[in-house]
């Protein structure tokens, strides 16, 4: 099962790197919803709903739970599954995941996408001053970066 997971994030990091170079960062926007969405796309539509001005490292860092979660057996196993897993996060509740993300969104997706991980192996993130579940509290912090602390 393992084994898997890795040949399927392998196959998206290629395809991820496919699309930036047959595509460009200027395709046609679609609906999230859309049989068709792209994980690279959806992905970076996610970092931009989540790290919107946050520093570019925070945006990647954002990506880089994503990939941790779909590695994780305590997660689904595709970048759709994690991030449409229900309450998983905010920006898919508050509609900012259907926002056009920015160029450096799209970059940090591919870097999360590559294998760049700069939160250690995190599997969560939070902004302290924004906190509603205290549990997070009790994950052990691996980094901080901007306003977002990551947690495993």
């Amino acid at each position: 099962m393992r084994n898997r997971k890795a040949c399927l994030l392998l196959i998206s990091c290629i395809l991820a790197v496919l699309m930036v170079l047959c595509v460009g960062l200027s395709g046609t926007q679609k609906d999230t919803a859309s049989a068709g969405q792209s994980d690279y796309e959806l992905l970076a539509r996610v970092i931009s709903g989540e790290a919107r001005g946050e520093p570019y490292m925070g945006k990647v860092a954002v990506g880089a739970v994503v990939m941790n979660r779909v590695i994780s057996p305590q997660f689904p196993s595709t970048i759709s599954g994690v991030i449409f897993q229900d309450w998983a996060f905010t920006s898919v509740y508050d509609g900012q995941i259907n926002y056009t993300p920015d160029p450096d969104s799209y970059r940090a997706a591919g870097e999360a996408m590559s294998g760049q991980d700069p939160t250690y192996g995190a599997l969560y993130f939070y902004n302290p001053a924004r906190v509603t579940s205290y549990w997070i509290f009790t994950r052990p912090v691996t980094t901080v970066i901007g306003s977002h602390y990551f947690a495993r």
